[in-house]
């Protein structure tokens, strides 16, 4: 659960880096490349990003099978007294995301909200 927590919140900060490049004029894949090898890279910024911008959202972890890991990892969180906050918010954006018909693509389709 805490490895689906920490990848809940980098999702959201990896969508909107590409989207906020796409944006501002940047050059997204320069972005990528600045970043990633800083203190913000992370794997989904190295491997999923690549695959934001060339529109590919198959699955590699389903939103479907995340949403039900948030699920579980907020219920343990109520149950020991933890506010996770940032794990409620990408909880509640992966829900949006399946209700728009994503949930049988990849956690990097959370860049759909960002369109």
């Amino acid at each position: 659960m805490c490895n689906q927590i920490a990848i809940a919140s980098n999702m959201m900060g990896v969508c909107e880096a590409i989207a906020y490049a796409w944006k501002t004029g940047l050059d997204p894949e320069k972005v990528l490349q600045s970043i990633g090898s800083g203190a913000a890279g992370s794997w989904s910024l190295n491997n999923l990003g690549p695959r934001i911008m060339r529109g590919d959202f198959e699955p590699g972890f389903y939103v479907k099978h995340f949403i039900k890991d948030m699920k579980i990892a907020l219920e343990t969180a109520n149950e020991v007294g933890l506010q996770a906050h940032g794990l409620k918010l990408a909880c509640e954006l992966y829900e949006k995301l399946a209700e728009m018909g994503e949930g049988n693509r990849g956690t990097q389709a959370l860049y759909k909200l960002y369109e």
